[in-house]
């Protein structure tokens, strides 16, 4: 089979972005050695992944989020899937990057997952939809769990206790843990099957899905910088009798949220450079006081 240019530069484009990928990481490897595809997950591995779920924030951290309790919830799983010692340390090692997803739906992303590790899917695949999905199923759970379900739950559980019933507070845990399980087990078994049977699909257009799914990666990480990261200064030139407000009149006329995007690029800078996540946080709150007590920030 013979090679043009634009599959050459294709290539070189995906080999370059696997390995910008692969550097901020510990994993070894992006594709794995034992390339068969493992023995389907019974429904029992699927229950005890969403029984596992439950712990998915006991080690919940400002470095790497819930991914200990991520690689808590699926590793009986991918013990049985990845047969070979270095593809199994490897998978881990990538469950072990930075997660933050709403613990109720995290099991649908959890089976979807799985079902991609099962299809022996590249690591980079799998790792660019889990940063693609993160952001709307925190959304959703959100939507669904704390803004619906909860003051819905609530409120009748409440009305009761005011009237005197010492079932209110029963009547609230039951209905709010009836709906929450049986979504929590149900996307579990949802998402696996949705993974499983679209695994062809998956295998056809690998690059296609692991390109739009970055894309889509890189746009909810900028709009989180947009929504959470948050810096300006107070700082007022005077120029006369005129009173210029650094902030209002010059940066944000620049550029709205010029700052956070400068601290931004600059923490990105610092990564690259092998500083540690606990160090940037350090580096932070130092930066926060100090600019705060000189009338910086």
């Amino acid at each position: 089979m013979a090679f043009n240019d634009d599959d050459i530069k294709m290539a070189e484009k995906e080999t370059q972005r696997m390995a910008r990928s692969l550097a901020t990481s510990k994993v070894e490897s992006d594709v794995y050695v034992d390339q068969e595809l493992a023995a389907p997950l019974t429904k029992r591995d699927i229950n005890q992944m969403g029984i596992r779920s439950l712990a998915l924030q006991a080690s919940f951290n400002y470095e790497r989020m819930q991914a200990g309790g991520w690689l808590f919830t699926i590793l009986p799983s991918l013990r049985k899937i990845h047969k070979n010692e270095d593809d199994l340390r490897n998978s881990a090692k990538m469950h072990m990057e930075f997660i933050n997803v709403h613990p109720f739906d995290a099991t649908f992303l959890a089976g979807l997952v799985l079902a991609m590790e099962r299809g022996k899917e590249n690591i980079s695949t799998i790792r660019a939809v889990k940063v693609a999905l993160m952001g709307p199923l925190g959304g959703i759970g959100d939507a669904l769990f704390w803004l619906t379900l909860l003051p819905i739950c609530a409120g009748i559980g409440a009305s009761l206790a005011l009237e005197g019933s010492v079932f209110g507070p029963i009547i609230f845990l039951l209905m709010f843990n009836v709906f929450h399980f049986s979504i929590r087990f149900g996307l579990a078994h949802y998402g696996y099957n949705a993974g499983t049977s679209a695994l062809p699909m998956l295998k056809a257009n690998t690059k296609r899905i692991s390109h739009a799914a970055s894309i889509v990666g890189m746009t909810v990480i900028g709009a989180l910088i947009a929504s959470y990261v948050r810096l300006s200064t107070p700082l007022v030139v005077h120029a006369g009798e005129a009173v210029v407000a650094l902030q209002v009149d010059v940066l944000d006329k620049l550029m709205p949220n010029i700052l956070p995007l400068t601290f931004t690029l600059i923490i990105f800078y610092l990564m690259k450079r092998n500083f540690s996540p606990i160090k940037l946080i350090g580096l932070t709150v130092v930066f926060g006081v100090v600019g705060k007590y000189i009338g910086l920030l």
